[in-house]
């Protein structure tokens, strides 16, 4: 029987033991858990896990590999990956590699054999945690001297973010809209490009006098990594443009937006990360199927006195999932309308966003 090469350390000494795939090294994360069954491609190129260790609770990953049209960014910043059973031989025409391969590309350390469900309870039961990746020979006292001296990581949004402005155009498009990019998946961009918008991607600290110079008929605001409460230039960038151009939040953005309406966030136990969370939108009665990945939520008091009006909410522990300012032209969700693979009961957001521009521009 082949001997058990990686670990992982918890900060309460507890050890779990398994079998290195993707990168080696030894790495300091926040472990989280996600109960998707498929789509390991898309949750370890999504931004939003950066410097996050992600424990699939679906026991089998990589069965179907890597393909070139799946990722949500170029370049994945997700900490690592931890699985119950991994297989290095995908059966699909569409793969062009395996996981591991992508994983030692991007520097990501997975390890495999491990007892997903205990630790998946202990994330439940105590939090999402700092953890560390390590050589299973690894001293444990050495571990935790490493797991107290190292700060949790901050600053995920400016890491992750464009650099300079891009663009994803479409022929004679119908509508122009700028994206601040905290972290954005592509899947979001594909989404506004096969409704005929042209999209205009910009980095997460653009001022607003800069979007308004590009003439946007609508604004989208991204998902992305890390506390909300940190990226302060996207929430006054939000301030200064509100009212002035529609504007549609997703995750991040959802929380951005209520930050700038005067709201407060918080962070979850141990967050939303997968793709079968209901939710009721409180405007029609009806319960949307959803995927989820965030740590942070709104706080729900916080907004009483504001300009926004709640209008969905998570059936599994009634948090803040969707947000609007009628009279601003504004809204937001804290899930994925754009999810791939996942639920698609809620891509009318995207059309919804569509309307409210069109509205504008026959209006002006």
């Amino acid at each position: 029987m082949q001997k058990f090469d990686r670990k992982i350390i918890l900060e309460d000494s507890s050890e779990y033991y398994g079998y290195a795939f993707g990168a080696q090294g030894q790495k300091v994360c926040e472990i989280v858990f996600n109960t998707s069954i498929v789509g390991y491609q898309e949750i370890l190129s999504d931004p939003s896990y950066t410097d996050q260790a992600v424990v699939m609770t679906y026991p089998l990953i990589g069965n179907y590999g890597m393909a070139d049209e799946d990722y949500e960014t170029i370049t994945p910043t997700i900490g690592g990956l931890i699985v119950r059973e991994y297989n290095d031989f995908p059966s699909n025409f569409r793969s062009r590699a395996t996981l591991s391969e992508v994983m030692k590309k991007y520097d990501i350390v997975g390890i495999s054999g491990v007892d997903t469900r205990k630790l998946t309870r202990s994330i439940r039961d105590y939090g999402s945690r700092k953890v560390l990746l390590a050589d299973a020979a690894l001293p444990l006292a050495k571990g935790l001297q490493i797991l107290a001296e190292s700060p949790m990581p901050s600053g995920e949004v400016a890491r992750v973010s464009c650099k300079e402005v891009w663009y994803a155009k479409v022929p004679d498009p119908k509508y122009r809209v700028v994206a601040i990019d905290c972290g954005m998946k592509q899947n979001i961009v594909r989404s506004l490009n096969k409704r005929g918008c042209s999209v205009t991607v910009v980095p997460w600290n653009t001022p607003a006098e800069a979007i308004r110079q590009l003439s946007p008929d609508g604004v989208f605001l991204s998902n992305g990594p890390g506390n909300p409460e940190e990226v302060q230039p996207v929430i006054e960038t939000v301030g200064k443009l509100r009212g002035s151009v529609p504007i549609f939040g997703i995750c991040l953005g959802h929380q951005v937006i209520s930050l700038a309406y005067g709201g407060k966030t918080y962070k979850l136990k141990f967050g939303h990360r997968g793709g079968n969370h209901p939710v009721r939108n409180l405007e029609t009665n009806k319960i949307e199927i959803t995927s989820q990945n965030h740590s942070y939520a709104v706080d729900a008091e916080s907004l009483k006195g504001t300009d926004l009006t709640v209008t969905h909410v998570n059936l599994l522990d009634n948090t803040i999932e969707g947000v609007k300012c009628e009279k601003d032209r504004i809204f937001s969700v804290q899930y994925h309308p754009e999810s791939a693979p996942g639920p698609q009961d809620s891509g009318y957001l995207f059309d919804q966003f569509i309307k409210m521009m069109e509205e504008e521009k026959n209006h002006a």
